[in-house]
């Protein structure tokens, strides 16, 4: 009877995992945590512009954009444009007495400042990255995971946060340790690392191995996968946060470089987009809702319905080829060869 329960518990788990494994909006994009020396004006003044420019980051997917006109004068001004903020203290194994200030800002106004400042927009549906990273020690190779390492896990997991990147864990259960025990996971077998991730549906897989050198520092791998490619880097560092570091930002470059777009303008007639498959006004709430979730799209509006056929209007700051990689994230919208003449943007609606 316990072994059904876990069983299904498991199953459960897994489930919830591979269902999460599809883009996602992800959280806290326009908010950053940062030190701060005190809770005076000077110090908060500080911290605003720092974590601005964190958010900046976190939204146009490079660093790059720190450097352009409008948002080097906007840096300068960025406490006046925080929405709210609260200090705090973390509380946990290895944590010092550092005050913390996190601050939130419009995401309206973060927005507008990308676009005007000309830099690509990496919007908030994005689809997460499991992580599978193995860490050498004196009893020998061993997978960080939040409940065996929550220390490392925090730091990768805030590492690849502050990116806006959201990262997942593995279970580690038995199944997972029969598909890759650590010492394959080292040799960064990707066969064994993609194939071991099958039962998550991820798409996107990062996977890491670092070890402490005697003269101080820490040297490592990199391997991120996409869904048709991987990228290797070879790491060294100064310690684990910085080797967490480098890796979120290999993975967020990637992407971003992959789904981050130019703002343009989509033309005055806006971009006709259809989709079939639409059986209950459920679906077509959802994709409606999901479309103006994108930050590029100001409005989609629905012009026809023909049956299990409903044709669209977006009205948008981007034109179809862009929004075509953009759309690509959500799965329940399958690409379709476009009729003759008809909408730019085809696509079939899938049913869970």
């Amino acid at each position: 009877m316990a072994k059904r329960f876990v069983a299904a518990v498991t199953a459960a788990l897994v489930y919830l995992l591979a269902a999460a494994a599809v883009a996602q909006t992800t959280r806290d994009l326009y908010t950053a945590s940062v030190p701060v020396a005190d809770q005076g004006s000077r110090a908060l003044q500080v911290g605003a512009r720092e974590a601005l420019s964190e958010v900046l980051v976190k939204v146009s997917g490079s660093h790059e954009v720190l450097q352009m006109a409008p948002v080097v004068e906007a840096l300068g001004e960025a406490r006046q444009h925080v929405q709210q903020y609260a200090y705090q203290r973390r509380e946990g194994e290895g944590e010092d007495d550092t005050l913390w200030a996190r601050y939130e800002f419009d995401p309206g106004y973060v927005t507008a400042l990308v676009v005007d400042a000309g830099a690509p927009l990496w919007t908030a549906n994005r689809p997460p990255v499991l992580a599978w990273v193995v860490a050498e020690g004196p009893s020998g190779r061993y997978f960080i995971a939040d409940d065996r390492t929550p220390q490392q896990a925090r730091l990768l997991r805030e590492a690849f946060a502050r990116r806006g990147v959201t990262l997942q864990f593995p279970l580690f259960d038995l199944a997972d340790t029969a598909a890759l025990p650590p010492d394959t996971a080292w040799r960064l077998d990707g066969l064994a690392l993609r194939a071991a991730s099958d039962r998550y549906a991820a798409q996107h897989i990062v996977a890491g191995r670092l070890a402490a050198v005697s003269a101080g520092g820490v040297v490592g791998d990199w391997s991120y996968f996409s869904p048709d490619d991987r990228l290797d880097r070879a790491v060294s560092a100064t310690d684990a946060e910085d080797f967490a570091r480098q890796g979120a930002a290999i993975v967020a470059a990637t992407m971003a470089a992959r789904y981050a777009v130019a703002p343009s303008l989509g033309g005055d007639q806006g971009l006709r987009m259809s989709v079939s498959g639409v059986t209950a006004y459920a679906d077509y709430a959802a994709i409606v809702s999901w479309l103006e979730s994108l930050e590029l799209v100001d409005r989609a509006n629905v012009e026809h319905v023909a049956g299990e056929r409903v044709e669209l209007r977006l009205w948008a700051r981007a034109e179809a080829a862009q929004l075509a990689t953009l759309i690509e994230l959500n799965e329940r919208l399958q690409p379709v060869p476009a009729a003759a003449g008809g909408a730019l943007l085809s696509y079939r609606w899938l049913h869970q």
